[in-house]
């Protein structure tokens, strides 16, 4: 009666409504109090003592409380880094929310030193240097959720730019039918990952989702049966039944030197978190000959072309075709958020996109997220990936012994049936998983959907 309005009841788990409560009554709310707090107290101290905000960031309150709800919104909106950066007059934070970047708070530029401080304790860094790169971690509890945060600062222009990144420890590691792979492609995938031995090379640009594949693939591997054998920089998810080593280069630790080491502990399988020089792939690739199932990521833009990155290393022909049993390329995409999905008409852009692709728009219509809180106002929710499987054949190999162009490995790959990475992003716009402006943004297309 007070509200005038009717009153609906509805049942829902009590999980579900806290959830629901965070997301509506977002923790930045309380950053405006706490800048006005740390603005009187910067007061005092300039016309008291002249005393650097970067000296006492350490019993700065305001401060402390900020880069807290910072850190705390940003789990909760799922970001996977938080970007600080001091303007002219203004400190800029933003979220990397499923790939994007996202403005989500203006701190006064006179904080912006303070903030940069608070990181650096917290990461065990030297306050003092403003003027060299650092790096640092920190480990912490956030809302009873143990995550681990990589920070790396770096001078610019009006003072210093921080990034932390942000792993969530309590997030459960994807198995490998949740990563958005069709049925037919997981089920090669799955026959390829029990070969004895060979190199299992997952191919793309930094953020496309290696790592995370990666680990899928160890979970179909992990038995008692098998010795399987990591080496990474860094070590992002531990998994306790997986012997893991960290890249340490100051203590000599490389990822050369630490595949050797691993050839001496009887592996069964090894993975490479990345293969980045030609010593690194000479190893994986003679490991792979020598009985061992290696699995490792490599910068390429498709799955042919990860071949050629190979040789361009300078790793012989006969190598490259006698050790790689296949090659995954990926990308990530956004999903429209189901929660506020709407049909819209197309722009006459989108259009022209589509037609000069050769291909067609959703068969139900064109769909979009508007944006709520369950998504942080994105329109999207989640990321699912794009793949491009390409089993290494005979001809394949040929091709490879005999040199030949990108263009003619990627050709035989496709009349072997390989869907490429362009086929399956329009196949999720034709399902209405993704949008064309994401699959534009994500993967580069080329000609008709050949």
């Amino acid at each position: 009666e007070a509200l005038g309005r009717p009153v609906t009841v509805a049942l829902a788990a009590r999980a579900d409504i806290l959830a629901t409560v965070e997301r509506t009554y977002r923790a930045l709310t309380g950053v405006d109090q706490q800048v006005k707090a740390f603005e009187a107290r910067d007061a005092v101290r300039r016309d008291a003592s002249r005393a650097e905000p970067a000296a006492t960031a350490n019993d700065d309150a305001p401060v402390v409380h900020v880069v807290a709800l910072m850190i705390k919104q940003a789990l909760r909106d799922r970001a996977s880094d938080i970007h600080v950066e001091p303007q002219a007059e203004r400190v800029r934070v933003r979220y990397r929310i499923d790939g994007v970047l996202h403005d989500v708070l203006d701190l006064p530029g006179s904080m912006g030193p303070a903030v940069t401080s608070r990181i650096k304790i917290l990461g065990g860094m030297n306050i003092v240097e403003r003027r060299r790169p650092q790096d640092g971690q920190i480990s912490m509890a956030v809302e009873d959720r143990p995550v681990d945060i990589r920070v790396a600062t770096t001078p610019v222009v009006g003072g210093e730019k921080v990034v932390l990144r942000l792993l969530d420890k309590s997030r459960p590691l994807f198995r490998l039918p949740q990563l958005g792979m069709p049925a037919e492609m997981a089920a090669r995938y799955g026959a390829v990952l029990q070969s004895p031995y060979g190199m299992v090379i997952c191919a793309g640009p930094t953020g496309s989702g290696k790592t995370t594949t990666l680990y899928g693939s160890l979970g179909e591997l992990d038995s008692t049966e098998r010795n399987i054998m990591t080496i990474e920089d860094p070590v992002e998810y531990t998994m306790s039944s997986i012997n893991q080593i960290q890249i340490n280069e100051q203590a000599g630790v490389t990822f050369a030197d630490g595949l050797k080491s691993i050839l001496r502990q009887d592996p069964d399988v090894i993975l490479v978190g990345e293969v980045r020089d030609v010593d690194t792939a000479r190893i994986a690739v003679q490991s792979a000959l020598t009985g061992h199932f290696v699995l490792s990521s490599l910068h390429a833009t498709d799955a042919a072309s990860a071949l050629h990155r190979l040789l361009d290393m300078g790793i012989e022909n006969f190598l490259v075709a006698s050790s790689v049993t296949a090659v995954l390329a990926q990308r990530l995409v956004r999903r429209i958020c189901l929660r506020c999905r709407e049909y819209y008409e197309p722009s006459a852009e989108e259009l022209s996109f589509l037609d000069s692709i050769n291909a067609a728009g959703p068969a139900g219509g064109f769909v979009r997220g508007t944006g709520c809180n369950f998504c942080a106002q994105t329109g999207f929710l989640d990321r699912t990936g794009v793949y491009e499987l390409m089993p290494v054949s005979d001809g394949i190999r040929a091709l490879v012994l005999d040199s030949a162009p990108h263009r003619e490995v990627h050709e035989l790959a496709r009349k072997e049936g390989m869907r490429t990475l362009q086929d399956e992003a329009l196949r999720l716009i034709a399902e209405g998983v993704t949008t064309p402006a994401e699959v534009l943004r994500s993967i580069y297309l080329t000609g008709g959907a050949r």
